[in-house]
């Protein structure tokens, strides 16, 4: 199965015997709270989930956005109707990155058939609807492990040993600008590798035939792969684009957030050496 589905594959699935429970995760960093854009139109049945509370637990020591407590991210999925055995699809309004957060976490908690609305919100051509919907409880029950994932440690030895993206723009790689974290740049070692890039210009996912060639130019020739971003949200629609090509990786939740945090940590500037 693949990891994402297009607006007409949707429409299709949605008046079928096995409609998909939809999940609307519109997320701005830094922005306003995704919340009255649902409510002022959203895909008919979808219901709201909150990035920063559902999908993600309490800033800290870990990130900006470290791991949900799976109670917490459960009873959520659970609110909004997801089974254990219910296709779920997800979508934002943007490029892909709070709806590939929650299709990971679902992937990582042991769902099995969860996708990403390809071009999210912008390409459904169907009505949107104001109606917030009641779905009945769902009995998913998370069984976190089933994606791989990597800690501090883990993200510096496969930045040495395998290949370890940086999802961030390249401006934030090369340290040039940091808006958000405590210093600039990069976890040494790792290879620049920008989200807007895994995308077309209408927004969605680049030809998987594309994006092989892309990972593979990137040095994703066989080894272990990781990616991290600034705190782990745009860093699952890389994941997301990697799975499209064919190609596993394992995600640093803490990401630059996390890393740049600790001032013991070696940080580096600059372009990647050729």
């Amino acid at each position: 199965m693949t990891a994402i589905i297009t607006a007409a594959e949707l429409t299709g699935e949605s008046a079928g015997p096995r409609p998909p429970v939809l999940l609307d995760i519109r997320y701005q960093l830094g922005g306003p709270p995704g919340r009255p854009a649902y409510e002022a139109g959203h895909l008919p049945g979808a219901v709201y989930v909150d990035l920063d509370t559902e999908l993600a637990g309490a800033p800290g020591e870990g990130g900006r956005h470290p791991l949900p407590d799976p109670g917490v991210f459960g009873a959520a999925m659970r609110r909004a109707g997801v089974g254990a055995d219910t296709p779920v699809v997800t979508y934002d309004g943007g490029l892909g990155w709070a709806a590939a957060r929650a299709w990971w976490l679902l992937r990582w908690a042991g769902h099995r058939d969860v996708r990403v609305l390809d071009g999210g919100l912008a390409a459904w051509t169907g009505p949107l609807s104001t109606e917030v919907p009641e779905p009945a409880e769902g009995d998913f029950r998370p069984e976190p492990g089933a994606l791989p994932v990597l800690d501090a440690d883990g993200a510096a030895a496969l930045a040495r040993d395998g290949l370890l993206l940086d999802a961030r723009a390249a401006e934030r790689y090369r340290g040039d600008v940091e808006p958000i974290d405590r210093i600039g740049g990069h976890i040494p070692g790792a290879v620049s590798a920008p989200t807007a890039e895994n995308m077309a210009e209408n927004g969605t996912f680049r030809p998987v035939a594309e994006l092989a060639a892309r990972f593979e130019a990137l040095g994703a020739t066989g080894g272990s792969v990781g990616v991290y971003c600034g705190s782990g949200v745009s860093a699952a629609q890389e994941v997301l684009a990697l799975e499209l090509a064919g190609i596993g990786a394992a995600l640093y939740t803490g990401s630059w957030s996390e890393w740049s945090s600790d001032p013991d940590r070696p940080v580096a500037k600059g372009p990647a050496p050729r």
